[in-house]
């Protein structure tokens, strides 16, 4: 039966296929894996081949099956983590229901990087090796940087919605581009404490929103986890005695 043989072979070759893919991409993984426990451990910002591939237990040969260079091997660490931040943004801005705490949380979210050890630790190579990958990788690093401008973008249109009209096509570039300001203003605070190896204190963190709020258009909302203030207790009457 040549159509049964042909369908069994068929079969077997593509999942002879699926599992080589599945082995291929378990090995980038281990490379990533690997590459993030060297930075924490080390604290340094551009492990060796010689290091990584120590790390992972995997071949010089593996490496250059899935990487040109060194450099490319970076910029799928920068992908990867923006788009775990991403994800992190997102979850942070859904559980927000006005344009403003959505810009909020969106600016808190990035800032969080420099106050988390491990998060700092991840973030900090890709701000040493940032203008050299996007010397060498400018169209991969702009899809970067556009995704998480792209979550502000909703947000800060509406801010500039007057009443029910809808947006212009000039109001919807003049939005991209306040989007892009307060991404180059909050990432390069970001930056700049990365690079100190600092964290942003509370209230730099609510001063930047309330300043990229104000830019926007928009009052400066509390913080969520701000303490409420109480009410003074009304005064007991005296009792009169007679």
């Amino acid at each position: 039966m040549p159509g049964l043989t042909a369908t069994l072979a068929r079969r077997a070759l593509e999942q002879r296929v699926a599992d080589r893919q599945s082995a291929y991409e378990t090995e980038v993984e281990r490379f990533v894996a690997a590459a993030y426990r060297l930075i924490e451990r080390t604290g340094g910002v551009d492990p060796s081949l010689r290091d990584l591939l120590a790390e992972a237990g995997l071949s010089t040969q593996a490496f250059y099956r899935f990487f040109k260079s060194k450099d490319e091997f970076m910029l799928v660490l920068l992908d990867d983590g923006r788009r775990k931040l991403l994800g992190y943004l997102e979850h942070r801005m859904a559980a927000e229901t006005t344009p403003s705490a959505k810009v909020r949380a969106w600016i808190e979210g990035v800032l969080a990087q420099a106050s988390n050890p491990e998060a700092a630790a991840r973030t900090r190579p890709f701000v040493a090796n940032r203008d050299r990958l996007s010397e060498a990788f400018p169209r991969e690093q702009q899809e970067s940087v556009d995704l998480l401008v792209e979550l502000l973008l909703d947000p800060v249109t509406h801010l500039q919605r007057t009443g029910d009209r809808r947006v212009a096509p000039r109001q919807l570039e003049s939005a991209r581009h306040d989007a892009e300001a307060v991404y180059t203003l909050v990432v390069g605070t970001l930056e700049a404490h990365l690079a100190r190896r600092t964290r942003p204190t509370a209230q730099e963190v609510q001063d930047l929103v309330g300043f990229a709020l104000r830019a926007l258009g928009a009052s400066p909302a509390a913080p969520r986890n701000a303490a409420r203030r109480r009410a003074p207790a009304p005064k007991r009457a005296k009792r009169r005695t007679t």
